[in-house]
């Protein structure tokens, strides 16, 4: 299973779009908010099930402000973040997703890719891609997730960057 995990794309698709192209067929396309009117164009491009959720700068869209949902054996919270301090510290949103049963959690707003694994069972991952269309990290390149489960269903994540 292969599923594209993006954020922060603010309607600037270009590089989004370019990717899907090359990514060839999805399993799913997760998007982390801050889609600002540009989720039917994306779900039309993404030719597979898409989960997205609004972020702080999605005013008046009718996307859903969190999603909880499976892949394969993990329980998905899927967020933007920015309700949950997540420019300060992952420790609010680390503790939320624990709370609410969460395997992964994964949300934006940074626009600064992290894939933070499980420190041990009972524990959850964190992961956030960056932003494709305007990244912050050092370097400034857009950056993706592409999450893979394997045969047995074991997750495992790639940060990628264009």
């Amino acid at each position: 299973m292969r599923i594209l995990i993006v954020s922060d794309t603010h309607r600037r698709d270009l590089n989004l779009m370019i990717l899907l192209k090359r990514m060839g067929e999805l399993d799913m396309l997760i998007h982390c908010g801050d889609v600002e009117g540009s989720e039917d164009a994306i779900r039309l491009a993404a030719g597979c099930p898409v989960h997205m959720v609004a972020g702080n700068n999605d005013f008046f869209c009718g996307l859903p402000k969190e999603e909880e949902f499976m892949i394969g054996g993990y329980k998905v919270w899927l967020t933007h973040g920015h309700n949950y301090y997540v420019s300060v510290d992952r420790e609010t949103i680390r503790e939320q997703a624990l709370a609410r049963g969460a395997d992964i959690v994964m949300y934006g707003h940074t626009h600064r890719p992290l894939i933070e694994l499980a420190r041990e069972p009972g524990d959850v991952t964190v992961i956030n891609p960056g932003s494709i269309s305007y990244p912050r990290q050092e370097g400034r390149k857009p950056s993706y997730i592409l999450m893979e489960l394997d045969r047995q269903g074991i997750a495992h994540f790639h940060l990628n960057f264009l």
